[in-house]
């Protein structure tokens, strides 16, 4: 399992406490040249609850692992929000929005691992 770093089990647990959807993580590390070690992604099926997704794991990553985002974007749109921890990167989408950019598929060569729904 991968969860061996606090950050990462912080992001998960964020975006289990608001019910995220295929909560993925794809291990970049081996990848040569890729912008983080980890992408983090999962989906809400409102806007507001992808909002609430990310301001979950903003808060969650700041108590239990003394983190906040080096960067953050597209938190009022409720389309796609990033969150970059630098070594972890976490893509919050609507679902249609997950769909059409496909990250996973895109990352094809990343060790993929889709954390169980609590």
């Amino acid at each position: 399992m991968v969860q061996k770093l606090p950050l990462l089990n912080a992001v998960i647990e964020g975006l289990q406490e608001v019910k995220g959807k295929r909560i993925t993580v794809l291990d970049l590390r081996h990848i040569p040249h890729a912008v983080a070690g980890w992408f983090v992604i999962a989906h809400g099926t409102s806007r507001t609850q992808v909002e609430a997704l990310a301001q979950s794991v903003e808060s969650t990553t700041s108590d239990k692992a003394a983190e906040k985002p080096w960067g953050k974007q597209g938190l009022r749109n409720g389309e796609w929000a990033v969150l970059d921890y630098s070594d972890v990167v976490v893509h919050v989408f609507h679902e249609e929005t997950r769909d059409r950019y496909a990250l996973e598929e895109l990352w094809g060569d990343a060790n993929i691992e889709t954390v169980d729904e609590v």
